[in-house]
């Protein structure tokens, strides 16, 4: 060995043995398993997932491709509140509502997003939750992208697409619609939106085999993702700790050893 060479420190070597087990129990990528080891409260929830027997994978996938309401409680589900150093994520009662809800609007805006029955219905037999997401990926993203609406804005567009559901020919969006707008009346939401957008934000970015809110950047935890149109994350929101600000950080410069 030459004066510039030297071993990694044992901490690191001891991390990335734990990453190879963990691939190696799960059956998955060393990214993804990187990913998970970074919290281990996620990597908890993604080996009882992982666990199920094929009939309940096959189950919960048939209420994955259920719009908006199952696609809603399904994706609520994978992504359970979480306690970090720099306060709950994930959290909020509401958040398969407000799902719901920005589904709901989007079918009503942009009907062409919805992928159609057939292949929603074969898709679900597959009993593959990633094969699910790729199906709804537009859906899922153009969901996320409203998000980043201003607040009063977002309600209008809610309000005025449940309005129109309430009124449609089709007996089940009527239906929906009725369940969603009394939620949207009677009940306050506004606490469930930030946990919402990290739980789209966890469900998009796992195919860019990026960092979910929960996860660390160096001394930092992602705290949520900022999205283009199209494409991979752009950025990641951090924080160092409860009170402190939050950071951008963009895509391709996370700080080395994450």
């Amino acid at each position: 060995m030459t004066g510039t060479q030297r071993r990694h420190p044992v901490p690191d070597r001891a991390r990335r043995r734990a990453i190879r087990t963990l691939a190696a129990q799960l059956g998955v990528a060393y990214s993804v398993a990187a990913r998970l080891l970074a919290n281990e409260h996620r990597a908890l929830v993604f080996a009882q997932r992982e666990q199920r027997p094929f009939h309940a994978r096959v189950r919960d996938t048939h209420e994955a491709v259920e719009l908006p309401l199952g696609r809603a409680a399904h994706i609520s589900a994978r992504f359970p509140r979480l306690l970090t150093t720099v306060g709950v994520l994930y959290d909020g009662p509401h958040r398969s509502t407000i799902l719901a809800m920005l589904y709901a609007t989007l079918l009503h805006e942009s009907p062409s997003l919805r992928p159609e029955t057939e292949e929603l219905q074969w898709v679900a037999e597959l009993g593959e939750e990633a094969a699910v997401d790729i199906t709804c990926g537009a859906l899922d993203r153009a969901a996320r992208l409203l998000l980043d609406e201003d607040p009063w804005r977002l309600w209008t567009r809610i309000e005025s697409a449940l309005t129109a559901g309430e009124s449609g020919a089709d007996r089940r969006v009527r239906d929906v619609a009725i369940t969603l707008n009394r939620e949207l009346r009677t009940v306050s939401l506004r606490g469930s939106l930030p946990g919402t957008r990290q739980t789209l934000d966890a469900l998009l970015v796992e195919p860019y085999q990026g960092h979910a809110p929960g996860a660390r950047l160096g001394s930092a935890t992602v705290v949520g993702v900022r999205w283009p149109r199209s494409g991979p994350p752009s950025a990641y929101e951090t924080r160092r700790g409860g009170d402190a600000p939050t950071q951008l950080v963009p895509t391709g410069r996370e700080p080395l050893g994450v």
